[in-house]
């Protein structure tokens, strides 16, 4: 496992922007594919974004495409959410996820390393 951390979050009104940080520890950041998933209270964890190793490609929940956009630096081992036009539905606590298999990262299932989170709350 790798550990993640993730930074970036905070209380924000509808319409703003807020970009997201993940570092990861260790050598083997670029092995691995990224994701982000949320978690509002009372509902389950659900897929936000995933991406590729090299970063070329991208995956997007319909509630976030064209919103929100996942990148990665390789050489500073951090992946990033830039979120832009938030509403209230975005609050969450939202967390980073690694894995090193094969797959488009879209499900939960596939990850095998977890942030701890950060809270993103959208006020009207």
């Amino acid at each position: 496992q790798v550990q993640l951390v993730e930074s970036g979050g905070g209380l924000v009104q509808a319409g703003d922007s807020l970009r997201l940080s993940c570092a990861a520890s260790g050598r083997t950041f670029s092995s691995r594919v990224m994701g982000w998933f949320r978690q509002a209270p009372g509902k389950e964890r659900e897929f936000v974004a995933s991406i590729s190793r090299s970063g070329g490609t991208t995956y997007y929940a319909n509630a976030v495409k064209d919103r929100f956009t996942i990148s990665r630096d390789n050489a500073k081992n951090t992946v990033y959410l830039q979120m832009k036009s938030l509403t209230p539905d975005d609050t969450a606590v939202y967390y980073c996820a690694a894995f090193e298999g094969a797959g488009w990262g879209t499900t939960a299932r596939e990850y095998d390393s977890w942030g701890q989170g950060t809270q993103v709350t959208v006020s009207s």
